[in-house]
């Protein structure tokens, strides 16, 4: 009877001090597993990606290159953030490099009202009033080859928030504003970072908005440059005397009067 006493007490006391000891003291945390090995190939955009990080540029993936381009495509919301430095990867980098002075060539003229700044070889716009930006870089898609984007001044003369090509099977293009004889800036869900347009400038969603709410009608244009892949359509033109004006000095054109029936612009351009 003593010994079966002792147990129980034994039992007790060890239930008790079980109670007070905090579940946490009591459970090993799980390790974290190791991050996978960054094992991507040399990418295309693989020097242009080194130079941006400050890496040795050699054109060569190194392990420490990949995890270098791995922890640029995470901070950048690019995916899959794997290294390998390639289209996506390399239009985000000219958006980063943009966004602290987008303007940093003077290509784009400097007014005192708002302009629309396109720039087709980098693939990216902005909006400046002055010197001052008043929409950050954002990644776009122009026109590709044979139906390449216009370039010259040109002014906002149209706007549909919820609008619907009648030219491409009824493609939707959210918050279009049109600004070319059809072309228009317009949001595109599909991929970004590939293929072209019609002729429209085409936008995340998001940045469609966000352009919407900072454009109105009557804004100047200013689009300039060449898309990457559409050279070989240009041709020199003869130069005339009218020709020795650049674009810069020639303000923008007063918008067309009333709707602009039948000159939809092209819808998103993966519809091909």
């Amino acid at each position: 009877m003593a010994s079966s006493r002792v147990t129980t007490s034994a039992v007790a006391v060890g239930f008790l001090l079980g109670a007070l000891v905090p579940t946490g003291i009591a459970t090993a945390a799980a390790p974290t597993p190791p991050p996978e090995a960054c094992t991507a190939g040399t990418g295309p955009y693989q020097q242009e990606l080194e130079e941006h990080l400050k890496r040795p540029v050699d054109g060569r993936q190194t392990p420490a290159d990949c995890e270098a381009i791995r922890t640029f495509q995470s901070r950048n919301g690019v995916r899959p953030a794997d290294g390998y430095a390639g289209l996506t990867t390399y239009r985000t980098m000219l958006v980063v490099e943009a966004r602290a002075h987008p303007n940093a060539a003077g290509k784009c003229p400097v007014r005192t009202y708002r302009i629309a700044c396109v720039d087709l070889t980098r693939q990216l716009m902005w909006v400046q009033t002055g010197n001052r930006v008043v929409y950050a870089p954002v990644p776009i898609r122009s026109g590709r080859d044979g139906y390449e984007t216009r370039t010259g001044w040109f002014t906002v003369y149209w706007r549909n928030l919820d609008h619907y090509s009648d030219l491409y099977d009824n493609a939707p293009m959210p918050y279009a504003q049109f600004f070319s004889d059809g072309q228009a800036f317009h949001g595109t869900p599909g991929d970004l970072f590939s293929g072209g347009s019609h002729g429209c400038v085409n936008l995340r969603v998001a940045d469609a908005q966000r352009l919407w709410n900072t454009l109105a009608e009557d804004d100047a244009v200013y689009v300039w440059g060449v898309k990457p892949g559409t050279e070989r359509k240009l041709r020199p033109r003869q130069t005339k005397p009218a020709d020795l004006v650049t674009p810069a000095d020639v303000p923008p054109a007063p918008r067309p009067e009333g709707h602009p029936e039948g000159r939809t612009p092209p819808p998103n351009p993966g519809a091909r």
